[in-house]
């Protein structure tokens, strides 16, 4: 089982702190504007008009909105992974998989329920609006092997991403199923993926 590498969509990535703050500025309007507007109306010249930059700017970066909304997936996949990172250090190495399990769970909820743009692109796998499609699941799943390994005192192996590529797998299919129920996230639904997610992880960690 091989991972999926993730090839940035940048032309060309920021050496200057200006140029980072304003690449960080267009991925914030392209965000706002995704709720706003949806995938389809979203034109690179009205994501340059929200961020006030010169359109210009906007084609320094990415040569269309496709290429802007996987720069935000990917940032929503970093900023995730950030989350998760910090609230398990705070745990501390001895919480144990089930927090862990909890937290990536969580954490995924909360950008779910608050993060612009983050019901259409997620970490990349919804453009267009209703393709779920498998690779940006490979690159949680990787994400979270390089990130948990140490923590579960795990090798960071092919059985332990296929582990957690399953985990991820079944996770994003019922979540996905609790957000079309409710608009925050069916609680219930929720419940039943975290038993299941549990029931699963403790034949393979316990």
């Amino acid at each position: 089982m091989k991972s999926v590498p993730h090839a940035t969509s940048l032309r060309r990535a920021p050496v200057q702190r200006r140029s980072a703050e304003r690449l960080a500025k267009i991925l914030d309007a392209c965000a706002d504007l995704l709720d706003e507007v949806g995938y389809d109306a979203l034109s690179t010249r009205a994501v340059a008009q929200r961020a006030g930059v010169p359109i210009g700017s906007v084609y320094r970066f990415f040569g269309n909105k496709r290429q802007m909304a996987d720069a935000l997936a990917q940032r929503n996949l970093d900023r995730y992974s950030a989350r998760v990172t910090q609230r398990l250090r705070e745990a501390g190495p001895d919480a144990g998989w089930r927090t862990a399990m909890d937290t990536v769970l969580d954490e995924y909820l909360e950008m779910k329920r608050t993060a612009p743009g983050f019901s259409l692109v997620d970490f990349g796998n919804q453009i267009p609006v209703g393709a779920r499609q498998g690779e940006p699941n490979h690159r949680v799943a990787d994400r979270l092997t390089e990130l948990l390994s140490g923590y579960l005192d795990r090798e960071p192996d092919e059985d332990l991403r296929r582990v957690f590529l399953i985990a991820v797998e079944t996770a994003d299919t019922l979540v996905q199923l609790a957000f079309r129920v409710a608009p925050d996230g069916d609680p219930k639904i929720i419940d039943e993926a975290r038993e299941m997610l549990r029931g699963y992880l403790s034949r393979v960690l316990d």
